[in-house]
């Protein structure tokens, strides 16, 4: 009866660790924009993390279009949001773009290790209306 409470709290303990970390990435940006004269559209992005380890101060967003990188900054009196702008030549009804968080985590025995994390691939429409 010991071995199999015994099993039961091992298996437990190593799905709460395996679980315990959540990190998110939540698209703020609409899905639709009406176009605008100088070409310059907002892409916003909330990081959310259950890790404790993670080094808030190496965060390093960004927003990738095809091949080009936007660095994000931090939006102002907000602790895990960022904002961009990106640029979309006139005559682009359609841009496709991913975030990707770098960061740093503290590691026991080691110094801290890089680690990021990718967001699926989101969609923004620019109308002429």
């Amino acid at each position: 009866m010991v071995k199999k409470s015994s099993s039961f709290l091992w298996v437990s303990l190593l799905s709460l660790l395996l679980v315990g970390c959540s990190t998110n990435i939540t698209n703020l940006t609409p899905k639709q924009t009406s176009r605008n004269a100088n070409g310059f559209y907002p892409i916003e992005a909330a990081f959310k993390t259950t890790q404790q380890s993670l080094r808030w101060s190496s965060v390093k967003p960004s927003v990738i279009v095809g091949k080009e990188f936007f660095p994000m900054r931090s939006t102002p009196m907000m602790t895990n949001r960022w904002e961009t702008l990106i640029q979309v030549p006139a005559g682009v009804n359609v841009v496709y773009y991913r975030f990707k968080f770098d960061y740093t985590y503290n590691n026991f025995g080691t110094p801290p290790q890089p680690n990021s994390k990718l967001s699926p691939t989101y969609r923004l429409e620019i109308s002429d209306k």
